[in-house]
């Protein structure tokens, strides 16, 4: 029985998602419904907090776009952009559009990030990365655009030029420059990588579960907006944000307090 292309681990209230697709974690349609499959087992399970995304290995997270299946076939727009059809409900590599994953992702780069790969690390909410991993967005190179989110998101991550340089001469950005720019928060040794990924995952994980989910939501809305916008739009009962309204009416809301005056950990309930 050949093993699945994504495997996950919980870890109390973290999931690990493993891209596991040799030689080089690929991205077909196949994989992007096994990757949303997994993240939409994080977003719906009340016991799940954090998603964990890595690369089996210590070489490749992922070379993106399997390229080979469109100079065999083809690239068919109408059929990319139909969900029954394409990569699925979530788009390209089951993240770059999964609008409703309201739960924080922590992307662990494990090796090459190229393409495809560089858009699912923008797609997460945290980057780390080991010392070895990299960044390339070759599209340029290859006679299309990195129009799964490297586009629309690098831009709004580093500086302007920078991503714009990125983008159309598809050279390379070591992990300690990714570091030096804020796009990622952290590297390290990469034996010690996953470990710092969970790490880091748990200690997202202690925040409130609905507030988690409303910090992501509120932030996404937010992005674009004048600072004054973004204040109107973040008044509980006003704002129209799903989860930012639960978080507001909320037991946890009045557990955080609650807990903080009576000098304990606070007990979340998740409503």
């Amino acid at each position: 029985m050949p093993e699945a292309l994504v495997q996950t681990n919980k870890s109390g209230n973290v999931l690990e998602i493993v891209l596991n697709r040799p030689p080089v974690n690929a991205i077909n349609p196949e994989m992007s419904r096994a990757i949303y499959a997994a993240l939409k087992l994080l977003q719906d399970n009340a016991e799940l907090s954090v998603g964990v995304i890595v690369g089996l290995g210590e070489r490749i997270f992922s070379a993106g776009w399997d390229l080979k299946d469109v100079a065999a076939v083809g690239f068919d727009p109408t059929s990319e952009a139909n969900h029954e059809l394409g990569h699925g409900p979530g788009g390209f590599a089951g993240i770059t559009e999964f609008r409703r994953l309201h739960k924080p992702v922590v992307a662990a780069i494990n090796g090459a990030a190229v393409g495809g790969g560089f858009e699912i690390a923008l797609a997460c909410d945290v980057i780390i990365a080991a010392e070895n991993a990299y960044f390339e967005l070759p599209e340029m190179q290859r006679g299309f655009l990195a129009d799964s989110g490297a586009i629309q998101r690098l831009p709004r991550r580093i500086p302007y030029n920078v991503a714009k340089e990125m983008l159309l001469t598809g050279r390379r950005m070591s992990a300690q420059e990714a570091q030096k720019w804020g796009l990622v928060s952290s590297v390290h040794e990469p034996q010690k990588l996953r470990q710092a990924a969970l790490d880091l995952a748990t200690l997202i994980g202690k925040g409130a579960p609905l507030a988690l989910q409303a910090m992501k939501e509120v932030l996404t809305h937010i992005e674009t907006l004048p600072t004054s916008d973004a204040m109107a739009l973040t008044k509980p009962g006003k704002s129209g944000l799903e989860m930012y309204e639960r978080m507001s009416r909320s037991e946890d809301f009045v557990e955080g307090p609650r807990a903080f005056l009576e000098k304990r950990a606070p007990v979340w309930k998740g409503k």
